[in-house]
């Protein structure tokens, strides 16, 4: 029998689920985690098993304390087989289109240069904060939902809460759910009042096409549940802030790409974006449940263990990318990549697995900003914490990434 893992994740973070299958020499490796029988598994054959509903169902599989602050409870990443296809047809529907995230990269633009003015008069500034305020509001302003500019900050606090406090205890946990509970209000009276006709909803905007969506047995989402849905609009986008601080970190500690990154070639800014997301610590893992007994890689998973593809592995798996501990964003210049290779946000196809839909508008617009970041005239002052512990789930640079911003000559 396998012993119980909970404790060797808390303490190692990212590195618990490579050093368990590192220890065995095995791309797929039997434990226990929360009192389940799990088994983790890594490469692109696995995210293609965990992909495969046949393999591996996410009802009943995501974890009350991650539904209260990050996801939502009852929202899509819940469901299977029909009820999932038509609720992510919803999400296809918002995110996936090219002219909508390219109107969504434009408003940020804007957001982001109008916000760098007011930061040159101030002697700092927090990079992961301003960035979550810059996006927060263009996303939100973005998917139909009215909010004053003297809101922003309160509401990009509560959005970073809720990513932030998904994967631990105590008052980070609090706050994420104290957060969630408060915007899921909120959003809930909004769509009440575009279906009452009391406030407006542009045609194909977010808000519009959460409030009219028509569930699988062919009813409109509860009120609680399209805010649910709204958010998982709103927050995951807001939280490329925790790109662009890593960002910040990558012009730090490697400042020779700046000059590449701050001129106007789309290819390396998107090439910058995929690296990032490759490189620094996101998720580190995602899962579901076997639905009968099966084996992948040797390895038996019993029916109803849990089935955890280990993203951070695989994302520095040295089969699948040369020199991985190294920071180089040119690798993905010439290369195709492949739908179950690079997976910060899962893998197979999003229009219709549980691979986020929302990818396409972070790798736009971390393309979009990054850039921008790079031609800031701003300083990283010496003497901040730019650690970045993989004990800490999410992880992140441990100042938030400091600016000095530098007035610019009259």
């Amino acid at each position: 029998m396998r012993l119980e893992n909970g404790l060797a994740l808390l303490t190692k973070g990212y590195a618990w689920m490579p050093d368990l299958r590192r220890a065995r020499g095995l791309r797929a490796a039997g434990t226990r985690l929360g009192g389940l029988p799990a088994v983790g598994i890594e490469g692109p054959e696995a995210a293609r098993f965990l992909y495969d509903e046949d393999h591996v169902r996410r009802s009943h599989a995501i974890p009350e304390p991650v539904q209260g602050t990050l996801f939502g409870k009852g929202a899509v990443h819940t469901l299977d087989g029909e009820a999932h296809r038509v609720r992510k047809a919803m999400f296809v529907s918002v995110l996936m289109d090219d002219a909508g995230v390219a109107a969504l990269c434009e408003r940020a633009c804007a957001d982001w240069d109008a916000a760098a003015r007011e930061w040159a008069t101030r002697p700092q500034v927090v990079l992961l904060e301003e960035s979550a305020r810059v996006i927060a509001g263009a996303v939100t302003r973005w998917a139909g939902v009215a909010v004053a500019p003297e809101e922003v900050p309160a509401l990009a606090r509560d959005l970073l809460a809720m990513v932030d406090g998904f994967a631990t205890g105590g008052p980070r946990h609090w706050r994420a759910r104290r957060a969630r509970g408060r915007r899921q209000r909120w959003l809930a009276r909004v769509v009440e009042q575009v279906r009452a006709g009391q406030v407006p909803a542009p045609a194909g905007s977010a808000l519009r096409v959460v409030a009219e969506h028509r569930d699988v047995d062919g009813g409109l989402l509860d009120p609680r549940l399209a805010a649910v849905e709204l958010l998982n609009v709103i927050r995951p986008t807001t939280a490329v802030a925790w790109f662009m601080a890593f960002s910040g970190h990558a012009l730090a500690r490697w400042p020779h790409h700046r000059p590449r990154l701050a001129g106007a070639d789309g290819a390396f800014a998107e090439a910058w974006a995929h690296e990032v997301r490759r490189f620094y610590p996101f998720a580190p893992f995602i899962g579901g449940r076997a639905p009968r007994r099966l084996e992948f890689g040797g390895q038996a998973i019993p029916r109803n263990a849990m089935v955890l593809l280990d993203l951070y592995g695989q994302n520095h798996d040295p089969a699948l990318w040369e020199d991985p501990y190294a920071f180089r964003p040119e690798r993905f210049l010439d290369r195709e990549i492949g739908a179950f290779d690079l997976v910060p946000q899962g893998g197979g196809d999003p229009r219709t697995t549980h691979r986020c839909p929302g990818e396409q508008i972070t790798v736009a617009l971390l393309a979009a900003l990054a850039p921008r970041l790079a031609r800031l005239p701003a300083d990283i002052p010496a003497g901040q914490d730019l650690t970045i512990s993989l004990r800490r789930i999410p992880a992140r640079p441990a100042s938030g990434l400091v600016l000095r911003p530098v007035a610019p000559a009259r």
